[in-house]
């Protein structure tokens, strides 16, 4: 191979260049290094050094090396200036070069892999014997009831259980983590025990209770006819937990209904309905229906050719409000307590009065600009901020549903392009880490945004006395903690056993759909080159644990969730079922494939 020696020399000149800028940015982050725990003292030296790398656009010279057929750093995070050092030796003994490349102070060349394997053990415990990668599983309030379905997660795969602190409390906290440790315990399998706090979340405020009513339908054909007439079952007032087929009725009219009885109702739009018994259990009467109907609490059912009095219909849970929104709506959000308002429509269907509903915090109101994109409900309903007023703010809705689309209360809401200067622990998050330093060996720390949250938390944790006792896995959710993720990881590195969780559904929503699969890349490669663990999350085989059948989508994630340690699954009636397919496909991929290799432009942080 005929080798251009100007060239040699352009790329040893340019490797030259970024290892001496390399090693200057090491000096003067030295008293940000001083500060690092000694677990991280190399990997927090290597993250400065590919956050430096990475300010050079360094695809031309990958391009120059692949002719030469050297190493072209795609997989070089993990020790970056000892792959650089390499390089420039080998491109200087190429051009006969005497000068020879000094490799001290950096990690050996498949160090960072090794240190990626050591930490990720520690975080999440030794690997199982089939793969490498985690399985952390949501676990549902059912677990703390029931303990087989515990101990399956944990047969099936389960290596860290997720306990969410947004819901539930402390006793249903303490029983799932005891159904855990002793399923771990029972299976021979350390499992972990991570927990959310709950963090800052913006969201909309309460509506207008809805009605207490019901509506029950029969099963139509495609061209209107009925196949199967509405079944409902007729139970005792007093009995809790209502299932959506059934209404409650005082007891001891319901032990006077026979086999072939018929009712009748007027529902609440006026509608003459029969209704015929079909069943006769103890404790429960089934009542068929051939139309549609809406009952609510009181609607008096009938007995036809019975002396029978009325049967009253007993106390139905409300309907949950929403308010719906159209392409080109206005929608007024208001500070926090106050109930919101329904949309008012003239005869033809045109807005008169705009909904509103309220938003939590408060404090959101004040920091809002016109011009600036909000997203509600997982960015189901887009919309930009048209008008800013002292107690309020008017938003135009631009995406919405070709028949409108519903908005609830305590829906997220997001603002992509700005700050809301929340902090990262509420005063809720403080009173949960207590228990979380009681019971569990994770804490995941969500809506991190900046090193100062962290700091905010390590404050937080020294004063508990488990700063390095519990793990800290940091939720990469905004496009704040994006761009200020190499800061972030620096500051967690002060404590042992740190991971970085990537919240893709509030992720996407703040850096946009288009840019998640960049953003993604970025935050595995920095957390490579940092050896930090990275926990894939947001809807892994959502289909699957929620409707028992899984899309081609959802396997295809599967297998890039290889390159990271960990995957995260959400609760769902079919969870086991997940979780073993899930195992299974992690240990196949994990024969064809480990991590990743890239090409690296310049980092262009949004």
């Amino acid at each position: 191979m005929d080798i251009d020696l100007e060239k040699l020399e352009e790329i040893a000149y340019q490797l030259k260049g970024m290892v001496e800028t390399i090693k200057t940015q090491e000096q003067e982050n030295q008293e940000l290094l001083d500060q690092v725990c000694e677990t991280y003292k190399e990997s927090a030296q290597n993250l400065i050094h590919y956050g430096t790398f990475r300010s050079f656009d360094v695809r031309g010279l990958q391009k120059k090396l692949k002719r030469l057929g050297l190493s072209r750093f795609g997989n070089a995070e993990g020790n970056i200036l000892g792959s650089l050092e390499n390089a420039h030796a080998l491109i200087s003994q190429l051009g006969d070069k005497t000068n020879k490349s000094e490799s001290n102070g950096h990690l050996k060349i498949g160090g960072g892999k090794k240190m990626l394997k050591k930490h990720s053990n520690q975080l999440f415990g030794e690997k199982r014997e089939n793969r490498r990668v985690k399985i952390m599983v949501t676990q549902p309030t059912q677990a703390a009831v029931d303990y087989n379905l515990v101990l399956d997660m944990v047969r099936n795969g389960m290596d860290c259980a997720r306990i969410n602190c947004a819901h539930d409390d402390n006793a249903v906290w303490k029983a799932i983590v005891d159904h855990v440790r002793k399923a771990g315990s029972e299976c021979g399998i350390p499992v972990k025990i991570a927990m959310d706090l709950a963090g800052p979340k913006i969201r909309t405020g309460p509506l207008e209770p809805g009605p207490k009513v019901k509506k029950f339908s029969p099963k139509r054909s495609s061209l209107g006819r009925v196949e199967h007439p509405a079944e409902i079952k007729l139970v005792p007032e007093d009995q809790a937990n209502l299932a959506p087929d059934e209404l409650p009725v005082p007891s001891n009219l319901l032990g006077e209904l026979k086999l072939g009885d018929s009712l009748a109702v007027k529902d609440t739009r006026g509608k003459l309905r029969k209704l015929k018994v079909v069943d006769v259990q103890p404790g429960q009467v089934t009542v068929q229906c051939k139309k549609t109907m809406y009952v609510e609490t009181g609607t008096k059912l009938y007995p036809i050719h019975s002396p029978m009095e009325g049967i009253g219909i007993g106390e139905l849970p409300r309907i949950p409000p929403f308010i719906t929104v159209h392409n080109n709506d206005l929608l007024v959000v208001t500070r926090d307590g106050e109930q919101g308002v329904f949309p008012e429509y003239d005869d033809v269907g045109n807005l008169v009065q705009p909904g509103s509903i309220s938003c939590i915090p408060a404090s959101v109101v004040d920091r809002v600009k016109e011009g600036e994109p909000i997203l509600f409900d997982d960015g189901k309903i887009e919309g930009i901020i048209e008008k800013t007023q002292p107690d309020s703010f008017v938003v135009r809705i631009t995406k919405a549903r070709a028949n409108g689309s519903k908005l609830r209360a305590e829906k997220g809401i997001n603002f992509p392009t700005l700050d809301m200067g929340l902090s990262g622990l509420t005063s809720k998050d403080r009173k949960d880490l207590e228990f979380v330093a009681e019971h569990a060996d994770i804490v995941n720390f969500s809506f991190v945004k900046t090193e100062k949250d962290v700091e905010e938390l390590l404050t937080e944790m020294e004063g508990l006395k488990i700063k390095d006792k519990v793990s800290v896995i940091l939720k990469i959710e905004t496009r704040f903690a994006y761009r200020n993720l190499i800061k972030i990881l620096l500051t967690a590195m002060k404590t042992q056993h740190i991971g970085v969780m990537i919240a893709r559904g509030d992720l996407a929503l703040e850096v946009g759909w288009k840019n998640m699969g960049k953003v993604q890349e970025e935050i595995l490669s920095i957390c490579g080159a940092a050896h930090v663990p990275v926990v894939w999350a947001t809807q892994v085989l959502e289909g699957l644990a929620k409707k028992g059948l899984p899309s081609r989508s959802e396997i295809t994630d599967i297998s890039s969730s290889v390159r990271a340690e960990c995957v995260m699954l959400n609760k769902g009636p079919y969870i086991n079922e997940a979780i073993a397919l899930l195992d299974e496909i992690l240990g196949n991929m994990e024969s064809l494939r480990s991590k990743n290799e890239g090409m690296w432009p310049k980092i262009d942080w949004m």
